[in-house]
């Protein structure tokens, strides 16, 4: 039997041991494997208390047994959902239990997403809203990928399709009547005014500016400067604990820590780089390369000082903000002040007592919200969204520069328009992408 014709299963809830597990099967073998388990087949969608048994007859758990027959359910096949005691053994028991079944494996990572996919239960976007919900870390990410999962995205892709498919008929039509006299130009002139339209709309969403994609990978921040100026110190009262090693002597980073925080429901990845020196030290030289690496791809970089090292330069490479803070303001008696930065933003700080922190926390955030914009509304998610959406637009664009030419080569462009959305929507030659997406979930999704 063909793997995808094979009935599948796997733990759909967290690692053992907790207190309920849930192991989910998909399959045309379901309903046998649960019947022979629970003795009997429960009523559809209705949870019902079962003592399984292996093919022996031998006691699994008492447990609460679920059926979802298909097309009505997840994946569209024929769904059993076993939640019985999250201890391993119970596990181990059951599973080698249901591997007892002929045409009964595992589930491959994003096999139950995949097959719900190919039953037509969610388009490819809704596939990838799922999986973005799956890896929020932060309450906006949640949104937005929430967002994505109940069709934001697809619903929009989906009334465009039928839009350019209505436009292309109406032109076709016109190819048909070339001989009618007036007939193409009846045609073709509300045609146009669907295409440019749709344009548009498609234009006026690429003009978000990837803000929802930038809010999918979150925003790095970068902490670069010279070696034992607190960079380390101030990294662990970022992220509230220790994160990284924090020693009086010169260089003790050496490569990139990073950690990953979730500042008022925007994701803000802080790196913590090696302090950047001359030094004939080979492993220092390779984190202070690495450092300033980082620093350039960065996406905003606090150049940390402290009084011996005020008139330190953290441009370098980069090409983001580059804000200036002196930390250990507790034992500057100087008070020397500071020159502005490039990024025009100035701090003093003691990353040890905690002095001036929470006015750069607050900055940060200022920062994330100009950064990320408005997302909220935002269609596009990721970048092969708005790949496929560029190629859309650029279609109907050439339609409407050669519908004066020739109706033939109008109809192709809104074809090849068609043609993107419908590789958007995951629903035409999409096969080479299916297996990088769904590979992405866990296993059990």
């Amino acid at each position: 039997m063909h793997p995808r014709d094979q009935t599948i299963f796997a733990l759909s809830s967290g690692q053992p041991p907790n207190a309920i597990a849930l192991v989910r099967v998909s399959g045309s073998q379901a309903e046998k494997v649960v019947r022979a388990l629970a003795g009997k087949l429960p009523s559809p969608r209705l949870a019902t208390r079962a003592l399984l048994r292996d093919i022996s007859q031998r006691p699994i758990d008492d447990a609460v047994v679920l059926w979802f027959p298909g097309p009505a359910s997840a994946t569209g096949e024929d769904v059993a959902e076993f939640h019985i005691h999250g201890g391993r053994a119970v596990l181990a028991a059951l599973f080698a239990a249901l591997s007892a079944f002929e045409d009964v494996r595992p589930a491959e990572p994003g096999e139950f997403t995949r097959r719900a996919f190919e039953n037509g239960k969610l388009d490819l976007t809704e596939a990838e809203g799922l999986d973005d919900l799956i890896h929020a870390d932060t309450d906006r990410q949640r949104r937005q990928a929430l967002r994505q999962l109940k069709g934001l995205l697809g619903d929009k892709a989906r009334d465009w399709r039928a839009r350019i498919i209505e436009a292309s008929a109406l032109i076709e039509a016109g190819i048909d009547f070339s001989d009618e006299g007036d007939v193409p130009a009846e045609l073709i002139t509300p045609a146009l005014a669907k295409v440019e339209a749709l344009l548009a709309e498609i234009q006026e969403a690429l003009a978000e500016q990837g803000r929802s994609e930038r809010l999918r990978d979150g925003l790095v921040v970068a902490i670069a400067g010279p070696p034992n100026v607190g960079k380390s110190t101030l990294m662990n009262q970022l992220a509230r604990r220790e994160v990284a090693i924090v020693s009086p002597h010169a260089g003790t980073t050496r490569d990139i820590i990073e950690v990953q925080l979730d500042l008022e429901g925007y994701p803000v990845t802080v790196i913590d780089t090696a302090g950047i020196r001359e030094t004939d030290d080979p492993v220092e030289q390779e984190g202070v390369r690495r450092a300033r690496a980082r620093a350039a791809d960065a996406d905003l970089v606090l150049w940390l000082t402290d009084a011996s090292d005020v008139e330190s330069e953290g441009k370098g490479e980069a090409t983001a903000p580059v804000w200036r803070v002196r930390n250990k303001i507790d034992l500057d008696a100087a008070d020397r002040p500071m020159a502005e930065s490039s990024g025009g933003r100035v701090f003093r700080i003691s990353a040890r007592h905690g002095d001036g922190l929470q006015e750069l926390i607050v900055a940060i955030v200022e920062f994330a919200q100009v950064y990320f914009g408005s997302s909220e509304g935002g269609l596009i998610g990721r970048t092969r969204q708005r790949k496929l959406l560029q190629d859309t637009a650029a279609s109907l664009q050439r339609c409407v520069e050669v519908l004066g030419e020739g109706e033939e080569l109008a109809a192709e462009e809104l074809r090849a328009a068609a043609y993107s959305l419908g590789r958007l929507l995951g629903r035409v030659d999409v096969e080479d992408i299916l297996d990088v997406i769904f590979r992405e979930f866990c296993v059990g999704k």
